[in-house]
């Protein structure tokens, strides 16, 4: 099965199919699979762009709405994980994965899947210290703070894929591990992105859970994106025993679809005779139904249970509990072609529908995520949301319906001279006190749901030990901050026509730079400006269980270059180790062919 990986996509899903078929017609195969490490911007409508953390400049609908709709089909498998820069609102549809359009599959949070007989494991977003504890209480229409916050990864994702006790081969992530860079050509990379210097010699770039994460899983491949470079690295695991040798894993970030970067990878790795369709995992499947007591909505923190807490903390999956999970499927895991539109699809022309008055957001229901959630018995998110949000319509209207009685026998009737500023300032703060009353009774009844339904305390240490806190920033998570932020959240909706200001974050610090990307006249115009590093990660130090040496590196220069096209052909039973130095290697003639597009393929000698 040959596999196409992506870096970021930025949206520009028409240019990386044309450069796959472009592989596929100079190579004579045919790519069967593509995995996309993501920055997806999976946006339908423009009423999706209200959702996408970005400069208004960038908010541009690109090409997957022609896609969502229809109008193109995609050629290839897709599969991807979600970044920094998504259609936040359409990705918390499918918490737990699902088709955002026909044959492009979106991997949820973070989970497994299985693709022939190769299983591949994912998680979506990048790394904040101050959200990484909280629950995803984030829900449309978002302002500022929670249109980043909301994909911020969770202590619950990585907890629910450290349970994966069998082997994995692929796995995706947005960010990058922590400290990975200590295993590949670390002069190149500061070379190359030399305001990384300073948050690599403090071992601050990157996500430390993911690092934690990959020591534990131990795939045989981990492919990430975000900090827009091409960087190969290669990680030898400690063996168990003295007896059988340890696992390696072939690290490798590929950059952003643009013109000449390095930006798809290939990858040939046996499948059997498995039909290529994707699967549910059924170990994934297990830790979700045994984890979903976990599951916290809220933004207040729950530390995830481990060694010296009361709670239990070990829900690996056995035999037994597999083939229980099958039979739940009737034998078959095989997910079902069941994409259905949330949104309305564009159709015609996009530049006339700009003109449309754009919807504000509100929380949909995917039934994508309720056949899942059913088929299992665990929670869906949104359909909790919706449940507290019709608690706070029925003591809403309740509040409506007192003030009619109250007013209605006339003794406190306002005077009809002089008065019309008196009473509307009087409607407007019985407003404001049935909306505050609303939004706080929203938030109890979600925990007091989640405290009645779950029987769990959120937030609450064990008395017998100390809870383990590994990937914790030093950020006082005082109420006074979160209580403003959430306060002009509350009144944000009050009055059009005045402004409330609220306290958000500046620009996101994790996205090292930004592109603006534009297409006219069939040439591609690009402005890359460096705006800041990825930062404000936690203090934990991670020190490499392997340092690589010089015969690692000597290893892995690659033997030929075929043509043009950014990757490395990678065949998993006749492969050396993979190093930073196989960068993309550009011939004059590889350059001729491909102008607009620069995809190199490479082939490693065997062992």
């Amino acid at each position: 099965m040959k596999i196409a990986v992506e870096g970021c996509c930025h949206g520009e899903l028409d240019k990386i199919y044309d450069s796959v078929s472009e592989l596929e017609r100079q190579n004579g195969f045919k790519i069967d699979l593509l995995i996309i490490c993501g920055d997806f911007q999976a946006v339908r409508n423009f009423d999706d762009l209200q959702a996408m953390a970005v400069p208004p400049k960038f908010q541009k609908l690109n090409t997957f709405y022609k896609y969502y709709s229809g109008e193109k089909l995609a050629p290839v498998l897709t599969v991807f994980i979600g970044g920094n820069h998504e259609a936040s609102n359409y990705m918390q549809e499918l918490p737990y994965g699902g088709w955002v359009a026909p044959n492009i599959y979106y991997m949820g949070y973070g989970g497994i899947i299985q693709i022939g007989n190769v299983r591949i494991g994912g998680v979506s977003g990048i790394f904040k210290g101050h959200d990484y504890n909280r629950g995803h209480f984030e829900r449309p229409p978002y302002d500022d703070h929670t249109k980043r916050s909301v994909y911020h990864v969770r202590n619950l994702e990585i907890f629910r894929l450290k349970q994966i006790t069998r082997p994995v081969d692929i796995f995706i992530s947005h960010d990058w591990p922590r400290g990975i860079y200590h295993y590949g050509d670390t002069a190149s990379l500061i070379k190359r992105k030399p305001f990384f210097r300073q948050e690599i010699e403090e071992n601050k770039l990157g996500s430390g859970p993911l690092f934690d994460l990959l020591c534990h899983i131990q795939p045989t491949y981990w492919f990430a994106a975000h900090l827009h470079v091409k960087f190969a690295a290669h990680v030898q695991h400690q063996s168990a025993s003295e007896q059988a040798p340890g696992k390696s894993t072939k690290f490798l970030s590929l950059d952003k679809c643009l013109p000449r970067r390095s930006f798809l990878q290939v990858l040939d790795v046996p499948h059997g005779k498995e039909p290529l369709k994707i699967k549910l995992d059924p170990e994934w499947l297990g830790i979700l139904k045994k984890t979903d007591h976990l599951l916290n909505i809220t933004s207040s923190n729950r530390y995830m249970p481990g060694p010296g807490c009361g709670e239990r903390y070990e829900f690996t999956v056995d035999d037994s509990e597999i083939k229980k999970m099958v039979d739940t499927f009737g034998g078959d895991l095989t997910l079902p072609n069941n994409f259905v539109h949330t949104s309305p699809p564009l159709e015609g022309n996009p530049d006339a529908a700009s003109r449309q008055r754009r919807q504000d957001l509100v929380i949909r229901v995917n039934p994508q995520t309720t056949l899942l959630c059913s088929m299992l018995g665990i929670t869906d998110p949104n359909m909790k949301f919706l449940s507290c949000q019709e608690l706070v319509d029925n003591s809403s209207r309740a509040s409506d319906s007192d003030a009619v009685y109250e007013s209605s026998d006339g003794e406190d009737m306002p005077s009809t001279v002089d008065s019309s500023i008196d009473v509307s300032s009087s409607r407007l703060s019985s407003s404001q006190d049935t909306c505050k009353t609303a939004n706080e009774t929203l938030d109890s009844s979600c925990q007091q749901l989640l405290r009645l339904q779950q029987n769990i305390v959120t937030s609450t240490p064990a008395k017998n030990g100390p809870v383990k806190r590994s990937f914790e920033e030093d950020v006082d998570d005082n109420d006074a901050e979160l209580l403003s932020i959430l306060s002009a959240q509350r009144n944000k909706s009050l009055n059009s026509s005045s402004h409330i200001p609220s306290v958000s974050p500046s620009a996101d610090s994790s996205s090292p730079c930004v592109h603006s990307v534009n297409v006219s006249h069939g040439a591609i115009h690009c402005d890359n400006r460096v705006t800041s590093t990825s930062s404000d990660c936690c203090d934990s130090q991670l020190s490499p269980s392997h340092v690589p040496s010089s015969q690692d590196k000597a290893a892995l220069k690659p033997e030929r270059t075929s043509f043009g096209m950014s990757g490395l052909c990678l065949n998993v039973t006749e492969v050396s180790h993979l190093s930073s130095e196989d960068s993309a290697v550009i011939t004059p003639e590889s350059g001729k062919k491909l102008k607009r597009r620069n995809v190199s393929l490479y082939s490693e000698q065997s062992e």
